[in-house]
């Protein structure tokens, strides 16, 4: 796959989530380097290569930004510390493997509980994946839905299409609600 030329406004038109974890993650975030930006191949490449074989066993933390970089972290980092803070454009985990031509995306989805992003969000990775020429499959290898109660206002992971609050049982609402 070419790689695209790099540029800004790869998000455009596409909403960007705010972080919407715990307070004292994203004040811990700020005393953290984000997450390495992958901005081409060689970039990808050389973090790839630089991570102990350990780290290869689990997927990556990823977030895409307003930008349309994606950046990199080990797996047991903060997405809001990936992400320097800022809203997201994609967050969640993925995993690479060995390709004839360099490293393709194994797995990705977009669990991070500090950002709930909805799957649409695969336009933006996928997008950033294209700019930088990383093989890819067609959508998430694994897609998470989020809701917030209105209730309580608990974080969910809506599963099996069940939109019901896990604490309070209250219904959840059918369309993203984080903002």
């Amino acid at each position: 796959m070419a790689p695209r030329p790099p540029g800004r406004g790869l998000t455009d038109g596409i909403r960007l989530f705010p972080y919407v974890g715990p307070p004292t993650l994203a004040e811990a975030a700020r005393t953290q380097p984000p997450g390495t930006p992958a901005r081409t191949r060689a970039d990808l490449s050389a973090w790839l290569g630089a991570r102990p074989p350990a780290e290869h066993d689990e997927p990556f933390t990823y977030t895409v930004g307003a930008d349309g970089v994606l950046r990199l972290a080990p797996r047991r980092s903060e997405h809001v510390a990936c992400a320097g803070g800022e809203p997201v454009g994609a967050a969640g985990e993925i995993a690479f493997v060995r390709a004839a031509d360099g490293w393709m995306v194994d797995e990705a989805d977009n669990l991070s509980t500090g950002y709930c992003p909805d799957p649409d969000c695969w336009t933006v990775l996928a997008a950033a994946l294209d700019t930088i020429g990383v093989g890819r499959p067609d959508a998430f290898t694994r897609s998470v839905v989020f809701r917030r109660c209105p209730r309580c206002g608990e974080r969910n992971v809506v599963r099996d299409g069940y939109f019901t609050c896990a604490l309070c049982d209250a219904d959840l609402p059918s369309e993203w609600n984080f903002a």
